[in-house]
């Protein structure tokens, strides 16, 4: 199957107190869509879509005044931060018929944008779904690379199929997208959903440069937040762990009650009572501890989609 010659592309991107770099991304990609439409690669339709995810700086009053210098730039504010991926999805809902193909890209643009053309080749093959692939991390410090590489080494090993070095920077086909917003769930995990779809996947690999302005929105904390996200939205093996605990548990309490006796029964050494009291109630109540946390978590996530709450809410838009 092949797509059309020039596509309808929507590129959206989320921001958040992002005043800093707009002016810059803004300019950069307004041209880079000139020169894509000048070239017959997209529509003179296709559109660059800001999410504003509640930022408290200008971020808003930039974006309605790049609507009004170029017919490309729309957008819309939510009514609160919602966080990441809850910004990228009101996009994605907001463009979806509205084109051929969408991209979505960091609003910082560290991620080459001009791999945008390489990915609308691939779609103009065939393909629905576009991965965006960083080469390398060399650009990131050592603390930076090493957990990145932890988390999707980690990813893998709890079963969750995600591409490694692929972050949000994906192109999906109208297609694509529309089967993506079938899935409901609450607690979003965009990169792992997009796996599920099935569609004909590709792959294009770009540089990320150096952010120009401003500090990147994504804390320790976030990142930590994020990837728990994805494993418990992902995969049960946490719970099976506990499991899994509680038999090395059993196996230890055998041996460390083989262990007493024969300090009781061969040697002098023992003292009355603490072996058998005091090692057995701060190991089990610790691995009780960890092992109610975990259920914890997965029942917090059952607690908040049974509760069908909205995503977001919208405070403006510019369509």
């Amino acid at each position: 199957m092949t797509h059309k010659i020039k596509p309808i592309l929507a590129t959206v991107l989320p921001c958040y107190n992002e005043e800093e770099v707009l002016e810059k991304t803004y300019t950069e990609l307004d041209n880079y869509y000139k020169e894509l439409i000048q070239n017959g690669i997209i529509d003179e339709k296709s559109i660059i879509f800001f999410v504003d995810d509640g930022s408290s700086d200008a971020t808003w009053s930039l974006i309605k005044q790049f609507s009004q210098e170029s017919k490309h730039i729309k957008g819309l504010k939510l009514s609160r931060n919602q966080g990441h991926q809850i910004a990228l999805l009101a996009g994605m809902q907001a463009v979806y018929g509205r084109c051929d193909c969408m991209v979505s890209i960091d609003a910082d643009l560290q991620q080459d944008y001009r791999a945008i053309e390489k990915m609308l080749n691939r779609y103009k093959e065939g393909y629905e779904i576009v991965l965006g692939i960083r080469n390398d991390r060399e650009s990131d410090n050592f603390f930076k690379r090493f957990t990145a590489e932890s988390y999707y080494k980690l990813m893998h090993l709890m079963g969750v199929d995600i591409e490694f070095n692929h972050a949000d920077y994906r192109l999906l086909s109208n297609r694509a997208l529309g089967y993506f917003l079938e899935f409901q769930e609450r607690n979003l995990f965009i990169r792992g959903v997009v796996k599920l779809i099935g569609l004909p996947t590709a792959k294009v690999y770009f540089d990320v440069k150096e952010r120009e302005a401003g500090e990147s929105k994504y804390t320790i904390k976030k990142m930590l937040a994020f990837a728990w996200e994805g494993i418990t939205s992902f995969s049960v093996i946490p719970l099976k762990l506990i499991t899994i605990v509680g038999f090395l548990i059993f196996i230890f309490s055998i041996g460390a009650g083989l262990d007493v006796l024969y300090t009781v029964f061969f040697t002098n050494d023992a003292i009355p009572g603490w072996a058998s009291t005091v090692l057995p109630m701060y190991f089990m109540g610790g691995i009780e501890l960890l092992a109610l946390g975990v259920i914890g978590e997965y029942i917090g996530k059952i607690y908040t989609e049974v509760k069908r709450r909205p995503h977001y809410f919208i405070e403006e838009e510019i369509l």
